[in-house]
């Protein structure tokens, strides 16, 4: 399986204060490990250097990043980023403009989305979005 992780659960693995025992954040380090391939893109990059602080911090996360494979979104991803939104919306589910391009290129590369962010299991109801599910 590979992975697209959400900035959600970058977030939490991240944090300093506290090491997180969410589910997800466990299912990130077991990939990291290399259980798992784990993508990503520039937004989500983008997303988590906009909430650090200090030059250090934003090396150490570039720096992290940089293993990562980048996906690139395409013109027809964004088109079928606004029919997924527009989709949610008619059923009555709210997804943002930068979480339904994600959900997309999930969708596009048949990938498993590793997030905590519920919109993104609504968006999954109205959508071939596969969002990751910890193993009861």
């Amino acid at each position: 399986m590979t992975l697209f992780v959400d900035t959600s659960v970058w977030s939490l693995a991240f944090r300093r204060d506290a090491e997180s025992a969410a589910p997800e954040v466990r299912a990130l380090r077991h990939a990291l490990e290399g259980a798992e391939t784990i993508v990503t893109t520039g937004l989500v990059l983008q997303e988590l250097l906009q909430g650090f602080a200090g030059p250090r911090a934003r090396k150490d996360l570039i720096d992290r990043f940089t293993a990562l494979p980048l996906l690139a979104p395409q013109r027809q991803d964004h088109i079928d980023a606004a029919e997924l939104r527009n989709r949610c919306r008619r059923a009555g589910v709210q997804v943002g403009t930068i979480d339904a391009l994600l959900a997309q290129l999930c969708i596009r590369h048949k990938l498993t989305l590793l997030t905590t962010d519920n919109d993104f299991l609504q968006a999954a109801s109205h959508s071939p979005l596969r969002v990751w599910k910890q193993d009861r």
